[in-house]
């Protein structure tokens, strides 16, 4: 269950990753395909800066992510897992006031791997 765990963490972390390329270096392309109907088109150049804002906020969470997973102190690892993983799950659920689908794609993995980290790891 180690193991699993700690898979968890590094999807989780892959996932941030993917959103800091998209939000900082990708907003006007893959984030207005993504983003399809949630913005109008002639918003995404105004607001490339905002979203290069957020996606930096992503990579700070990645990288706590995987820095839990480098840390060879099992009980500083868990901690620091539990402390990223409950930021990206309060970002979700958050998130998810304003659009249902954030729920089932940031927060419900988050949730899932910090019940993981919590019980096994």
């Amino acid at each position: 269950m180690e193991i699993i765990s700690k898979v968890l963490i590094g999807l989780v972390a892959l996932e941030h990753v993917y959103i800091l390329y998209l939000e900082m270096f990708a907003w006007e392309t893959l984030g207005k395909k993504t983003f399809k109907g949630a913005l109008a088109p002639e918003l995404f150049k105004p607001t490339k800066g905002l979203a290069a804002n957020q996606g930096l906020y992503n990579g700070f969470l990645a990288a706590g992510l995987i820095w839990s997973l480098c840390i060879s102190d099992p009980i500083w690892s868990k901690n620091m897992a539990l402390f990223f993983l409950g930021c990206v799950s309060v970002a979700g659920l958050f998130g998810a006031l304003y659009s249902r689908a954030i729920f089932f794609k940031q927060a419900l993995p988050a949730l899932i791997s910090l019940i993981c980290v919590y019980l096994f790891l």
